[in-house]
């Protein structure tokens, strides 16, 4: 591929869960993708969520993109 070309990204969602708090999740998220990923541009929190149970927050979700460019 030359310069001219440009890059083309593929983006994949994952979803990630900490009992801490939402940006515990999001670098859960994060650091599991970048273990098969190649070329990480950027994280994009799409949705979060606390699950809750007689008052207390059990769990912080988040789902994420993770925009990555493709190989060559």
């Amino acid at each position: 591929m030359t310069e001219s070309e440009g890059r083309v990204a593929r983006v994949t969602e994952v979803i990630a869960d900490s009992k801490k708090s939402f940006e515990d999740a999001i670098l859960i998220g994060f650091r599991r993708a970048s273990k098969t990923l190649r070329g990480i541009t950027g994280v994009r929190v799409k949705d979060q969520y606390a699950q809750v149970e007689n008052g207390t927050i059990l769990k912080f979700r988040v789902t994420l993109d993770i925009i990555f460019v493709l190989d060559a």
